[in-house]
């Protein structure tokens, strides 16, 4: 399918903003919106949100991809993931100037971008959904505790690790060293300040108040390959916060075995892609139906 890719800026409190988006001959009347985790900028580890954003616009899903302020090709200073709600509407704003007839958004993250979508959803009523992929919840202890779970006891099973340790190579003063300190901070508790705002709370609690306010369908993506997928998934399994929201009916999941945090194979990347275009379809059927205006002066994008 021919599909168009054009810049343009916004203007947040007087820093100017990169956005591109990604046009299908007959845009759909609901897109994607990617907000990049990281910190990075829109084209991502290994291109893998140009490609995305390619994929999706091919199938007739318009997508915008930006520079939050301060990264990329934008100016101003950048304030972290949880600083990005102006950045985010600034940049809806334009994609919705730029498609005649574009009714609705699902904002699609990665990381702390995933986070940061879950943070800003429920502030506008254009976002029908998120997709959100190995979403950012680290704390201190939930670190330690996934490091202790799944690097430690895979390194146990692993013959290299016993080669070195049979060569002499295995530092034990360092490594007995790191993991006292991984195991204190695991039995450590995440604090709240006594005023209970939500601000202070650890993540895991804020992302699923989060979860909680927004009243559409989440699909979370987890890669098998890696620490911060795990860090969410028994983050869920130990507090009661997160396991309830997101064991709702409003909820689904899918799993990526082996596949690593960033998707940095040809075919990992093109497996995030259906299963967004699968969810896409299952979740949003009339939207995906051309809005009334298609656009013009297309180019064949390969």
């Amino acid at each position: 399918m021919r599909i168009d890719e054009r810049p343009f800026l916004v203007d947040v409190e007087g820093d100017r903003m990169l956005a591109i988006v990604t046009i299908p001959a007959a845009p759909a009347r609901i897109g994607v919106a990617i907000v990049v985790g990281g910190p990075q900028y829109r084209v991502g580890s290994h291109r893998q949100f140009v490609h995305l954003a390619r994929a999706l616009a091919t199938a007739g899903v318009p997508c915008l991809r930006f520079d939050y302020r301060g990264m990329g090709d934008s100016e101003g200073p950048f304030v972290g993931f949880t600083g990005v709600s102006k950045d985010i509407r600034a940049a809806l704003d334009g994609f919705f100037g730029a498609i005649p007839g574009l009714e609705q958004v699902v904002l699609w993250g990665l990381c702390d971008g995933a986070t940061a979508a879950a943070f800003y959803a429920g502030s506008d009523e254009r976002v029908a959904g998120l997709t959100l992929f190995n979403p950012w919840v680290r704390t201190t202890s939930g670190a330690a505790r996934t490091a202790l779970t799944h690097y430690y006891a895979r390194r146990i099973v692993d013959p290299a690790f016993w080669r070195k340790l049979a060569g002499g190579r295995v530092r034990w003063g360092n490594a007995a060293r790191d993991l006292k300190a991984r195991w204190t901070e695991a039995l450590a508790s995440e604090s709240v300040s006594s005023s209970g705002t939500h601000d202070a709370a650890p993540l895991p609690a804020r992302f699923a108040d989060a979860i909680g306010r927004f009243a559409g369908p989440v699909l979370l993506g987890m890669s098998g390959n890696d620490l911060v997928a795990r860090e969410f998934q028994q983050a869920a399994h130990v507090q009661p916060e997160l396991s309830r929201a997101v064991e709702t009916p409003r909820v689904s999941t899918v799993e990526f075995p082996g596949i690593d945090h960033t998707f940095s194979r040809a075919a990992w990347r093109a497996s995030i892609a259906r299963a967004t275009l699968e969810w896409l379809r299952e979740r949003f059927p009339g939207q995906l139906e051309a809005a009334a205006r298609p656009a013009n002066g297309l180019m064949e994008v390969k």
